[in-house]
C-alpha cells in the first residue's frame, strides 16, 4: 500500500512536469517514458524527493526529475544563490561570482545556465573559458575579490553524476550562517521563478590570467628548490583520468623545474565518460592501470593521479622490493605533512606559530607528529570546508602550513580554501626529489614515518544503499549503533564513544564530557582500550555508510612492514564481524 502511494505521489510530480510549459521538449520525452514504464524504479528514483541543497551544495545523478541534476534543479539552485547573495550584500553595485566546471557531461551546460540565472539576478559572472580545477575556482575568489563562488564537478563519482558546489568571498565552501540562508532561499524557489535569461554584458570569460597567477601562487610552497635542481629528471608519470588536470598539472610540474614528466596519453583526453576506466577515482588501483603500464615501461620514479576536479591527489611507488603498491590517503596526509615539517624545520623557516589540520577521521598518528615537533594540530570534521574554516579562524595570528584528510585530499597554502592536487602534486614531486637526493624512494620516507612515530593502519569500508529504501536503511544502521553501541572490538574493550550528533563524549565509567566542536554532526566514533578507533558516518555525496578503522601495531625495523601489515588486516576482519558487517 505505501508503495502504491508512493508511485502516485512520483505520478503527479511527473505528470506536473510533463503539462508544464516551462519545462523543454526532450526533459517532457524522457518523463513520459518514465509515466509509460511499468516498471517504476526510475520514476521514483527520480521524483521521490527533491534534490536537496545540503551544505555542500548539490550531488545526484543527471536526467529530468525533481532528484535528479538538470538545468531546472541547477537552475533553482543558483537563483536561491543569487537571491542570497542580493540580500546579504544589499547596497553592493558589484556583487560577482567566479563559475568553474569539470569535463564531466553536462557540466559546461550547467557553468553557462547558472552564468545566465547569476547575470540576470544583476550579478557580474567570471566564466572559466574552459574546464578548471576546482582549487583554481577557490584561488579566483579572492584573487578577483568575488562574494561568491561555483564549481560544477561531481568529484569522482561515477560518470552518470553531476554536482554543484558553492563557496564564499574566503574561498571555502559556504558555512554557517550562510549555508544554512542560501538551503533557504533555495527552498523558497519554484521553477517559474528562476530567471534562465542572460545579461552577456554582465558576462565576463577568463582563463589564462588566472592560470598564470594560480600556478605563480603554487610555486611559492617550494621548500627545497635547490634539490629540484638536482633531481630535475625524476621520472614522473601523471595522469588527470580524463579530468581538468590535463589543464595545468602538467604546467605545474614544469615551472617548479622537473623536466622528466610522462602523461598518459589515453587518459590526457577530456571525456565525461571515463571511457579508459571503470571510475574516475585515484583511489582505486584500477583507475592507475595504465599510468602502472606506462610507469613499468620506463622504471619510473613515481605515479601520480588527480581526479576528474582535480583536488585529490593518488599515488603509486614502488616497495622495497621493485614492486608498485598504492600509497593511501592516510599515508599521504602522513608523508606531506612530515615532509613538510622536518624540511620547513631544516630550512630555519619554522616561528612558532606554525598549525595544521586533520578530520577527525583521518590517522590519529599525525598526533604524535604534532606532539613530537610541538606542532599545534586541530581535528575538525570531515570535508575541507572545516579545515578552511580553522585557516579562516586564525589567519593574520597563526601560520597555516598543512591539512589533509583521508579521501586524498591534501592543501598545503592558505590562498586556495579547498583541497588542491596542484600543489599536492608538485609537492609530492619535490618530497620524491628530496628523498632521491638521500637515496631513498618514497617508500622509504613512509617507512621511515612508522619507525619514527609507530604503526597504524588504516581501512575504509563503505556499505552501499542505493535510493529511498537505502537512504531509510542508513538511517535505521545509524540509529541502531547510538541505541546499540558495541561492547568491544576484535575482544578489545571500548573505553570511550563520542557522538557528534549530541556532542557527547562517554568514557568506560560512564562519565560524560561535552565535544568541543563547532556543531553537531552524524558521526560516532567509539575506542578501545588497546588503540583501535572505529569512526561511522553517512556519505554526504553518495548512497553510503562509512566505516573508518584505525589500528595500532609495532614495527621493528622497515623490514616487518609486510608482517605489521597483515596481523593488522586480520585485526580488521576480526572488527568487522564485531560490527556486523560480514
Amino acid at each position: 500500500m505505501e508503495n502504491k502511494e508512493l508511485i502516485l505521489q512520483c505520478e503527479q510530480k511527473a505528470s506536473e512536469w510533463l503539462n508544464s510549459p516551462l519545462y523543454d521538449e526532450a526533459t517532457k520525452k524522457e518523463v513520459k517514458q518514465m509515466l509509460e514504464n511499468t516498471d517504476k524504479t526510475e520514476l521514483i528514483d527520480s521524483f521521490y524527493r527533491s534534490l536537496e541543497f545540503g551544505t555542500g551544495g548539490l550531488r545526484g545523478i543527471m536526467g529530468p526529475g525533481t532528484n535528479r541534476m538538470n538545468i531546472y534543479t541547477v537552475g533553482a539552485a543558483t537563483q536561491g544563490l543569487a537571491n542570497y547573495l542580493n540580500k546579504s550584500f544589499a547596497g553592493k553595485t558589484d556583487i560577482s561570482v567566479v563559475i568553474g566546471y569539470d569535463c564531466r557531461n553536462n557540466s559546461q551546460l550547467f557553468a553557462e545556465t547558472c552564468a545566465n540565472i547569476f547575470s540576470a539576478n544583476g550579478i557580474h559572472v567570471y566564466l572559466f573559458d574552459d574546464m578548471r580545477p576546482t582549487p583554481e575556482m577557490s584561488f579566483a575568489i579572492r584573487h578577483l575579490h568575488c562574494q561568491s563562488g561555483i564549481i560544477l564537478t561531481a568529484s569522482h563519482n561515477p560518470k552518470e553524476y553531476n554536482g554543484y558546489k558553492a563557496y564564499w568571498d574566503d574561498g571555502a565552501q559556504v558555512l554557517a550562517p550562510h549555508d544554512k540562508g542560501i538551503i533557504d532561499e533555495v527552498n523558497k524557489v519554484n521553477v517559474a521563478d528562476i530567471k534562465f535569461e542572460g545579461n552577456k554584458e554582465l558576462i565576463t570569460v577568463v582563463g589564462e590570467d588566472i592560470d598564470k597567477a594560480y600556478l605563480d601562487a603554487v610555486h611559492t610552497i617550494s621548500i627545497d628548490p635547490a634539490c629540484i635542481k638536482r633531481q630535475k629528471d625524476l621520472s614522473i608519470v601523471y595522469t588527470p583520468i580524463h579530468g581538468t588536470g590535463m589543464k595545468l598539472i602538467p604546467r605545474s610540474l614544469q615551472l617548479w623545474g622537473f623536466e622528466n614528466v610522462h602523461c598518459v596519453p589515453e587518459q590526457m583526453v577530456k571525456d565525461g565518460n571515463f571511457p579508459t576506466v571503470i571510475s574516475p577515482n585515484p583511489e582505486n588501483a584500477e583507475a592507475l592501470t595504465l599510468a602502472l603500464k606506462l610507469a613499468k615501461d620506463i622504471n619510473a620514479d613515481i605515479i601520480m593521479a588527480s581526479d576528474p576536479d582535480a583536488d585529490r591527489v593518488g599515488m603509486a611507488c614502488k616497495d622495497s622490493k621493485g614492486e608498485w603498491i598504492l600509497i593511501n590517503g592516510n599515508q599521504t596526509c602522513m608523508i606531506f605533512l612530515y615532509y613538510i615539517i622536518k624540511n620547513r624545520i631544516a630550512q630555519g623557516q619554522m616561528k612558532g606559530n606554525e598549525f595544521i589540520v586533520k578530520t577527525i577521521v583521518t590517522t590519529a598518528l599525525i598526533k604524535e607528529i604534532a606532539r613530537k615537533n610541538r606542532i599545534e594540530l586541530y581535528d575538525c570534521y570531515t570535508g575541507f570546508k572545516w579545515i578552511a574554516r580553522q585557516i579562516r579562524l586564525n589567519e593574520g595570528i597563526k601560520k597555516y602550513i598543512g591539512g589533509g584528510e583521508e579521501s586524498y585530499g591534501f592543501l598545503a597554502e592558505d590562498f586556495v580554501r579547498d583541497k588542491d592536487a596542484v600543489s599536492a602534486c608538485s609537492l609530492l614531486a619535490e618530497i620524491c626529489a628530496w628523498a632521491k637526493d638521500q637515496g631513498k624512494t618514497l617508500y622509504d620516507v613512509l617507512m621511515d614515518i612508522y619507525m619514527e612515530y609507530g604503526f597504524a593502519y588504516n581501512k575504509a569500508i563503505s556499505v552501499v544503499k542505493p535510493g529511498k529504501s537505502g537512504a531509510d536503511e542508513i538511517k535505521a544502521m545509524m540509529e541502531d549503533f547510538r541505541s546499540n553501541p558495541v561492547k568491544e572490538l576484535a575482544g578489545s574493550p571500548l573505553v570511550e564513544v563520542r557522538d557528534y550528533k549530541t556532542l557527547n563524549a562517554i568514557n568506560a565509567q560512564g562519565t560524560v564530557s561535552v565535544i568541543d566542536m563547532p556543531e553537531p554532526s552524524n558521526v560516532i566514533q567509539w575506542f578501545t582500550a588497546d588503540g583501535t578507533i572505529v569512526s561511522i558516518r553517512p556519505s554526504g555525496t553518495e548512497p553510503k555508510i562509512k566505516f573508518y578503522v584505525e589500528t595500532t601495531g609495532t614495527m621493528a625495523s622497515a623490514d616487518g612492514y609486510a608482517t605489521a601489515v597483515k596481523e593488522a588486516e586480520a585485526k580488521v576482519e576480526a572488527i568487522r564481524k564485531s560490527i556486523g558487517l560480514e
